[in-house]
């Protein structure tokens, strides 16, 4: 096994004896891996400490979960033998695996209590993980984007764009006291292209990546989506400025282009676009769920690029031929806690293994 870099960060010095019970969480996406000891104490998870991993960088799970494993033995001598772990891909449907869409491998039920120490697991959808961790975020991890009554108990839509798109229904339970998500795979749905900008850019993002069917939303809002439309856009226009030259020689063109969104033409028209079909997306799937609860925006891209929930950005998610009336009354968040998945997986643990 090639070496693994990862990074732990403590959030609170515990014993074992302050908190009745301990599982672990994680958080699987394309691009980064996190893994997290949680307290629970009052059938309420508490992130004791994080251990992030470059998912790239790891060639199975149970790399990483031992890693934490064996972390919470050595300090704190405590044993953890269960675990929920989110994935950013499909869900099997009896829950026995998850293929993670960006990475050449997946997680499996059965690996884990083959290789590491844990006796129990529960495997969900990274999206769910996201609705689960709207029951834990506080005042201080959201920012208003667009303000509007928020109805008790009404539906929660969570929706967000990273190395890819994500999207889940959130219902209130009675019985739970909390949101429970619906697992989703929407962001794989059709790109509804209408203006003719729309179209070319659907027919070049087809054919540049070799797409047979229809091209989707995620090919539009993710990471690799913004270099679509930036991609897009340099072929329309053959100027080329020294941000360009920079952009063309990066490994990593989503951050640069998010970078120089102010600085370069091409790069604001870019999240221009990116902005408005964000925004589209967000109407959609309002309509889709009438989440009076509000919507709330998470991923990777959101927290790093939040000027672009603008006043443009509401007046193009209300703007609708027949209900707008509808989309004026749902409240929208941003979400700004990068562990937001990460204390869902916890949340979903509590509720599962407590």
């Amino acid at each position: 096994m090639t070496e693994m870099h990862h990074r732990i960060q403590v959030y609170k010095k515990f014993s074992k004896k302050s908190y009745a019970h301990f599982i672990l969480g994680a958080d699987v996406g394309g691009t980064n891996t996190n893994l997290g000891i949680f307290g629970i104490k009052n059938n309420k998870p508490e992130l004791l400490a994080l251990f992030h991993f470059k998912s790239k960088e790891l060639k199975a799970m149970y790399h990483s979960v031992n890693e934490a494993l064996q972390y919470a033995k050595e300090e704190y001598t405590i044993a953890i033998t269960q675990a929920c772990i989110a994935g950013a891909g499909p869900v099997s449907p009896k829950g026995s695996s998850i293929g993670i869409t960006k990475l050449s491998w997946g997680i499996k039920r059965s690996i884990l209590l083959q290789k590491t120490k844990l006796k129990d697991v529960k495997l969900i959808n990274d999206f769910e993980a996201a609705g689960y961790g709207i029951n834990m975020l506080s005042k201080n991890d959201i920012v208003a984007v667009k303000n509007a009554e928020k109805i008790p108990k009404a539906p929660i839509v969570v929706i967000g764009a990273g190395t890819g798109l994500g999207k889940s229904t959130l219902i209130y339970s009675n019985n739970d006291k909390a949101y429970i998500p619906l697992p989703s795979e929407a962001g794989h749905c059709d790109f509804p292209a209408q203006s003719r900008e729309e179209i070319e850019l659907a027919e070049f993002i087809r054919k540049s990546r070799k797409i047979r069917e229809n091209v989707s939303y995620e090919q539009i809002l993710s990471g690799p989506g913004i270099e679509n439309i930036y991609s897009f856009l340099r072929k329309k226009t053959a100027r080329e400025t020294s941000y360009t030259k920079g952009i063309g020689k990066s490994k990593n063109k989503p951050e640069l282009i998010s970078r120089y969104r102010k600085a370069d033409e091409t790069c604001r028209k870019t999240f221009e676009i990116f902005r408005d079909e964000y925004a589209r997306f967000a109407a959609n799937c309002a309509l889709d769920a009438l989440p009076y609860g509000g919507i709330y925006i998470a991923g990777g891209i959101a927290p790093k690029n939040p000027g672009i929930f603008d006043l443009e950005f509401v007046r193009k998610f209300e703007e609708h031929h027949e209900r707008s009336d509808i989309l004026k009354k749902i409240p929208i968040y941003l979400v700004i806690n990068y562990n937001a998945g990460l204390l869902g997986a916890g949340f979903a643990g509590t509720k599962t293994f407590i």
